[in-house]
């Protein structure tokens, strides 16, 4: 129970910090305007949501801990989405983001989305990476090697 709790907390305050308030602020005062792009943008919301919900149950239970860099997961996780991507989470943020977007046509949240994806491409690849390597050694090299960083690339069985 005690890492459900904290995966709540956690999930308010950062996810909700880069895809929650930031967009809210930019476009709070304006008014949503009924054209086709809601449904893609409700659809970016839910999918990117689902996404984020279900990779921290997956932390929770499989990993043991949470998507916090100071509470991380202490065994690697490859059920779930992350048996065909490496980064949903990282990939589930930026599409909450993309149905803001869509949802209001404003031209700050393109580029906050875009400075947000390429913030979590810089910290995967020069940091995450290297400590997932450090901490889970052979475990980690065989599921890199299966499974793409960004899209779908299953090659085979991950250790895990």
């Amino acid at each position: 129970m005690v890492i459900f709790l904290t995966i709540l907390v956690f999930t308010v305050f950062v996810p909700g910090t880069v895809a929650g308030y930031p967009p809210w602020s930019v476009v709070r005062n304006a008014a949503v305007v009924v054209t086709p792009w809601v449904y893609p943008a409700g659809l970016c919301f839910a999918v990117g949501a689902a996404i984020y919900l279900r990779c921290a149950c997956d932390f929770g239970v499989a990993g043991r801990g949470t998507s916090a860099p100071i509470d991380a997961p202490k065994h690697l996780v490859v059920r779930g989405l992350y048996q065909y991507i490496r980064n949903p989470m990282y990939v589930g943020v930026p599409t909450v983001l993309a149905g803001w977007t869509m949802l209001y046509r404003n031209e700050t949240l393109l580029y906050y989305s875009a400075a947000v994806f390429i913030a979590f491409y810089l910290f995967v690849v020069f940091y995450e990476e290297l400590q997932l390597q450090q901490q889970f050694g052979d475990d980690f090299s065989a599921y890199r090697s299966n499974v793409g960083r960004w899209t779908p690339r299953y090659k085979g069985n991950v250790r895990s």
